[in-house]
């Protein structure tokens, strides 16, 4: 059977590409003298982030192959999958320690950062939660706290990790999904107040995190021990002006500021491409979190609640995150190790972002028009096709019709039935092309925008 074409977006696609080139080089800059320094092969890191890319963009088209409604069958399944990883990551020998940190599955020659995995399954998970209780959030503060009961296992894991980054993005991205969900604002305002309680007792419990705190507030107390990571970010900066120091010829990167490449990477952006260039990567990351949203929108208003709650999870997610990486560069927000996504080194975390972008555009492709549209087409060829005796059986395959809400399908299916029965047809819903092969005579595909071809025993014909 023949494939819908894919509609890609240009926007999202121009710029993804643009973060990704600008990351590769600045990646180039910023480690050149470190991996020449410490590993005697000045493009090192280079050379591993463009291989990670590489793979990354190969799993992102292999997700776009992937329909929706699969990604939904095995939700409940992926996020299992995640806690799984996150218990073998603090398992001795099995878990790989860096700086005092429990993060990492070493598999091979790289390292699988499961905190960046266990924020797409999380993702994913409630979107299909909120697709499997649409309309039924709003009333009811137990749907609402369920999930996170849930989701809050994996955050006590983070936190022994201990990675409390990660677990404030995942927690505030599924606050958010859960709001446009339908949660009351009296419900979503409360939980924020509790979250928000337990965030301030575990920075209290923890020196550590209380120092970076501390540090933030007035990092020049301290400027050669607690803040000395934050002022040589700020040097960065200043050093930048409008116009930026050029291209490979930062000063702190030669050893001054620690984590260059990696968590402070927007710090040499600044310092070698100035203003303009910090702007212009904000700039692009608005573009990015912008299409995300507008994606999601979309697909909501065609009724496909599963499809915006993943668009609207990817977007908040990162916008989050590079909105807490630009802050933590410019003194705005304590420390907290997250990299800046699609520019900062690091495998597993450009792979996965990758990986959502591919889910982007999945969701993009498989946007249809409204129900009414769709209907009135396929009603349409459904009177030219009436006439032919031997045909006598009908199936829709296509993804929205399988995302529509449980309280449409009857409405939709009676009006269908009445229409179809009157021209001794049947009408079925489905999204498994397997399922249809035997017992259709024609299939209907519908493809973005709400145009439909014709199809029969796998063979296209003009409707």
């Amino acid at each position: 059977m023949s494939q819908a074409p894919m509609e890609f977006d240009k926007k999202l696609l121009f710029s993804t590409g643009a973060l990704l080139l600008i990351g590769l080089v600045m990646v180039c800059s910023a480690s050149i003298t470190v991996a020449d320094s410490k590993l005697d092969q000045p493009l090192f890191y280079f050379v591993r982030q463009f291989a990670f890319a590489l793979i990354g963009l190969v799993c992102a088209w292999a997700v776009v192959s992937i329909r929706l409604a699969v990604w939904q069958r095995i939700a409940p399944q992926l996020l299992m999958a995640g806690v799984a990883m996150l218990i073998m990551v603090l398992i001795p020998g099995i878990g790989r320690e860096v700086n005092g940190s429990s993060r990492w599955l070493p598999l091979g020659p790289v390292n699988l950062q499961v905190a960046e995995i266990i924020k797409l399954f999380a993702i994913v998970y409630i979107a299909d939660y909120l697709q499997r209780h649409h309309g039924r959030l709003h009333d009811s503060f137990f749907k609402v706290l369920a999930p996170l009961m849930l989701l809050g296992v994996a955050a006590l894991l983070l936190l022994l990790q201990p990675d409390m980054g990660s677990m404030v993005v995942i927690m505030s991205t599924v606050l958010a999904m859960l709001f446009l969900g339908g949660a009351r604002l009296d419900i979503f305002a409360s939980l924020i107040g509790v979250m928000g309680g337990l965030f301030a007792l575990l920075i209290w419990i923890a020196p550590y995190r209380l120092e970076r705190l501390q540090s933030f507030m007035d990092p020049w107390a301290d400027p050669f021990g607690s803040g000395f990571q934050l002022t040589q970010a700020l040097i960065a900066f200043g050093r930048g002006d409008w116009l930026g120091v050029g291209l490979g010829s930062s000063m702190q990167k030669l050893f001054y500021l620690p984590e260059a490449h990696t968590d402070f990477l927007y710090s040499i952006i600044a310092e070698e491409l100035g203003l303009v260039g910090a702007l212009t990567v904000i700039a692009l990351f608005f573009v990015f979190i912008w299409r995300a949203l507008s994606i999601g929108r979309a697909a909501e208003q065609a009724g496909q609640v599963f499809a915006a709650q993943i668009a609207y999870g990817i977007g908040i997610w990162l916008g989050l995150q590079a909105c807490v990486n630009i802050g933590v560069n410019m003194g705005a927000l304590p420390t907290k190790g997250l990299t800046l996504p699609l520019m900062s080194y690091g495998g597993s975390s450009l792979d996965i972002v990758l990986v959502k972008d591919g889910n982007r555009v999945r969701l993009k492709g498989g946007s249809g028009g409204s129900v009414v549209q769709v209907l009135a087409y396929l009603l349409r060829h459904l009177m030219t096709t009436a006439q032919k005796p031997a045909l006598r059986r009908l199936a829709v395959l296509d993804e929205p019709f399988s995302m529509l809400r449980p309280e449409q399908r009857p409405a939709l299916s009676m009006l269908v039935e009445d229409i179809t029965n009157r021209l001794d047809f049947q009408f079925l819903f489905s999204s498994d092309e397997d399922e249809l092969a035997d017992v259709a005579d024609v299939v209907y595909q519908v493809y973005p925008g709400g145009k439909v071809e014709l199809i029969k025993k796998g063979q296209e014909v003009q409707a």
